[in-house]
C-alpha cells in the first residue's frame, strides 16, 4: 500500500480538498474554502497546512468566529447544502464563540464543519493559556460544548483516527435526513503529529446527495388520505428547496388545483405571482394561507419540521377532523403532531403522490375560495407597504421600498427581531432564492455574515440586508470583510432605538415597558447616545449614508444598486407598529400572579387561547 507521510492537519486539508460534488450540472469542489481566525490553538498545525493549500482550498480570513460561522452556514444554504465551508478557530474563547453557530445550524439542519482547536492531548504543558480546567474530568475541556449543538462529533486525539472520523463528518454534512454542523476537535500537538496515509485516503470523491425513496404502504396511506379530501393545503417548508422540488411543486399545485403556503424556511419555493401561492402561514402569515389552514381537511406539510411559529404553537391546524400529511425526508419530522407520515424526498414523493392522484383535483368550491383570498391579502400588501409619507416610517413601509428596488435579481437577507415576520407577511418574492431569512434559531447578528455567505454562493444577484439597530449593534465587523473580500452588499439599517419587537411582545403580555426601547433602560441622565450607523459603517470601509422616510430611501437604494462596494443605508423607524392584518396566536408564557393589572388580563386571555390547543 502506497502513503504519504504527512500531519494530521495536512492530511485533513488534503483530504477537504480532494472532495468533489455534482452541483447545477457540473462537478464543482465541494468546500469553497475555510474560514479561519487563528490563535495558539490552531496556528502552528492547521495555519501552516492552509498556508500551503491556498489554491486547492482557499482560507479567508473574518472579524469575529461567531460571524464567520454564519457566513458559511449562508453559503451552504445559499447553495441548497450541496457546496460548504468551513471554519476554524484557536481553543477557549475562539472556540465558544462558534457555539451559537452550531446552535443556529444544527436548528436548521444545515452544514458546517467546525474545527475549533483544542489543547494538549498529552496533557504535558497543562492547564495551557485559555483551557478551562474541569475538576472532576481532564479530558473535558471547552469544546465539549459542541455536543448538543453538532450532528457529528469527534476529538481527534491520534492523527489516525481522520481514515474513519472525517468521512463520517463529510458523510453528515451531506446526509439529507440528518445534516446540520459536524464538530472535529483537533488538539494543538495532535495537529503537528505526522502519520503514513494510504494514498487512496487523498483520491477525489464525487459525493451526490442521496434521496430516500417513500415506503410503499405509506404512500398508499397518503394518496387514499389525499384523494378523499375537497379541502386540501400545501405548506411548503425548506425541505422544498433543499430537495431541489419547487418546480415540481409548481406543477403539483396547478395539476391538483391545491393552494401553497410557505414557512420561513420554504418561502420562495413558488413566486407569490403563482396562481396557487397564498403566501406565508402561522404566527406571522397571511391572513389568505391562515383562513385556509383553519378550514381546511387536509392538510399535506412538505418539507418543515412543522415548528410553533407555523402551527401557531399547535392551535392553528390541529384540530381532530384534520388529516396531517407530512412528506419529510427525516423520521423524526414526518412523525410530528401526529400526522400521517411519508418519510422520503420531497421531489420524489410529490413525484409519486402525483402519479397516484391521477385526475384528482380540490373542491371547484375551494379554489375559488383560495383565488379570492389570495386577492384580498394582496391588496392588504400593497396597501401597508406604500409609502403613506411618514417621517418615522413603519418596517412594512421600509420592505414595501426594498421589495420595489430588489427585483428579479434581489435577495433579502434578515433574522430575528420583528423584521423577519413582517417579511415573512409581506415580501414579494420572485421565486427560489430570493429569500434568505434565518428563523430557526432566531439569532441577533446573522444577517450582515449571512448576507456575506449569501454573496459568496450567487455573486451574480444583488444582496439586500435588512437588520435593526439591535442586531447591527451585536454583529457588524463583517462589513469590513466583505468590503476586504468585495462582496458587494447592500445593508439597510432600521433604527428603532431598541429592541423594538421585544417591547410590542411585553406590552401584548401586559408588561410595563422595560430594558428593551433605549428609553426604557437605565442611562446616564442625557439618555443613551444616538447611534450614526453611517458614520460607523463608513469607518469600517463601506460606502454609507443617513436618510429620512421612504422616498429618499428609495432613491439611496438606487444610488446603492449602482455602487461597487458595499452600501449601508440608516433610517430612523417607528418601534411601535406592526402589519395587523394576518398572523396567529403564538404562546408566550404568562405570569400567573402579578401586582400589575394588566398582566393578569393578558393571563386571562392566555389561559383562554391555550383552549384551543390539540392534546
Amino acid at each position: 500500500m502506497s502513503t504519504i507521510r504527512l500531519t494530521m492537519a495536512q492530511a485533513l486539508i488534503k483530504y477537504l480538498a480532494a472532495q468533489r460534488i455534482e452541483f447545477e450540472g457540473r462537478e464543482v469542489s465541494l468546500f469553497e474554502g475555510v474560514f479561519a481566525i487563528f490563535g495558539h490553538g490552531n496556528v502552528a498545525g492547521l495555519g501552516e497546512a492552509l498556508y500551503h493549500a491556498q489554491e486547492e482550498l482557499p482560507t479567508l480570513r473574518a472579524h469575529n468566529e461567531q460571524s464567520m460561522a454564519h457566513a458559511a452556514i449562508a453559503f451552504a444554504k445559499a447553495n441548497g447544502r450541496r457546496r460548504l465551508m468551513a471554519a476554524t478557530s484557536s481553543t477557549g474563547p475562539g472556540a465558544t464563540n462558534m457555539v451559537t453557530a452550531a446552535g443556529l445550524a444544527h436548528a436548521n439542519r444545515l452544514p458546517i464543519l467546525l474545527l475549533p482547536g483544542d489543547t494538549f492531548a498529552t496533557r504535558e504543558p497543562d492547564p495551557v493559556l485559555q483551557q478551562v480546567e474541569h475538576f472532576g474530568d481532564p479530558a473535558v475541556t471547552v469544546n465539549d460544548c459542541f455536543r448538543p449543538v453538532s450532528r457529528y462529533f469527534d476529538r481527534i486525539t491520534r492523527p489516525e483516527q481522520l481514515l474513519t472520523s472525517l468521512p463520517q463528518a463529510i458523510a453528515t454534512l451531506l446526509d439529507p435526513e440528518h445534516c446540520g454542523p459536524a464538530t472535529l476537535a483537533l488538539p494543538q500537538d495532535v495537529q503537528t503529529f505526522a502519520h503514513d496515509y494510504p494514498e487512496s485516503f487523498f483520491v477525489p470523491r464525487v459525493h451526490r446527495i442521496r434521496r430516500p425513496q417513500p415506503d410503499p404502504r405509506e404512500l398508499e396511506a397518503a394518496i387514499a388520505a389525499l384523494a378523499r379530501a375537497e379541502r386540501p393545503l400545501i405548506i411548503a417548508g425548506g425541505g422544498v428547496h433543499y430537495a431541489d422540488a419547487c418546480e415540481r411543486l409548481s406543477e403539483f399545485a396547478r395539476s391538483h388545483g391545491v393552494p401553497v403556503a410557505e414557512t420561513q424556511a420554504g418561502k420562495g419555493a413558488l413566486p407569490d405571482a403563482h396562481p396557487w401561492a397564498v403566501g406565508a402561514i402561522g404566527v406571522t402569515g397571511s391572513a389568505a394561507a391562515n383562513h385556509l389552514a383553519e378550514e381546511a381537511d387536509l392538510i399535506l406539510a412538505v418539507g418543515t419540521r412543522l415548528q410553533d411559529f407555523t402551527t401557531g404553537s399547535r392551535a392553528l391546524f390541529e384540530r381532530d377532523d384534520l388529516t396531517l400529511v407530512a412528506l419529510n425526508v427525516g423520521r423524526f419530522d414526518s412523525q410530528k403532531h401526529h400526522a400521517l407520515a411519508l418519510t422520503g424526498d420531497a421531489l420524489d414523493g410529490l413525484a409519486a403522490l402525483d402519479a397516484g392522484l391521477s385526475e384528482w383535483r380540490a373542491a371547484d368550491a375551494w379554489q375559488e375560495r383560495a383565488g379570492g383570498l389570495k386577492r384580498d391579502w394582496a391588496e392588504v400588501v400593497e396597501r401597508v407597504t406604500a409609502d403613506a409619507g411618514r417621517n418615522l416610517p413603519t418596517d412594512a413601509q421600509v420592505i414595501g421600498a426594498v421589495n420595489r428596488q430588489a427585483g428579479e435579481d434581489g435577495v433579502v437577507v434578515c433574522a430575528a427581531g420583528g423584521l423577519p415576520g413582517e417579511l415573512h407577511k409581506l415580501w414579494q418574492c420572485a421565486g427560489p432564492g430570493s429569500y434568505h431569512v434565518e428563523y430557526g434559531y432566531s439569532c441577533m447578528g446573522y444577517e450582515i455574515a449571512g448576507g456575506l455567505g449569501v454573496k459568496m454562493a450567487r455573486p451574480e444577484r444583488e444582496v439586500f440586508v435588512m437588520v435593526g439597530d439591535g442586531s447591527y449593534l451585536m454583529h457588524n465587523s463583517e462589513l469590513a470583510t466583505s468590503v476586504m473580500l468585495g462582496h458587494k452588499l447592500v445593508v439597510v439599517v432600521l433604527d428603532n432605538r431598541g429592541f423594538g419587537c421585544i417591547h410590542r411582545l411585553q406590552q401584548v403580555t401586559g408588561g410595563a415597558g422595560f430594558n428593551n426601547l433605549l428609553a426604557d433602560c437605565r442611562t446616564v441622565p442625557e439618555g443613551a447616545p444616538k447611534i450614526d450607523f453611517a458614520a460607523h459603517a463608513g469607518a469600517l470601509g463601506c460606502q454609507a449614508e443617513s436618510v429620512s422616510g421612504i422616498e429618499a430611501l428609495e432613491a439611496a437604494l438606487t444610488r446603492a444598486r449602482q455602487a461597487s462596494t458595499t452600501y449601508v443605508i440608516a433610517l430612523d423607524t417607528d418601534p411601535l407598529p406592526s402589519t395587523a392584518e394576518g398572523g396567529a396566536w403564538w404562546e408566550v408564557a404568562v405570569p400567573e400572579i402579578s401586582r400589575r393589572e394588566q398582566v393578569n388580563v393578558a393571563y386571562a386571555g392566555y389561559r383562554k387561547a391555550k383552549q384551543r390547543q390539540h392534546r
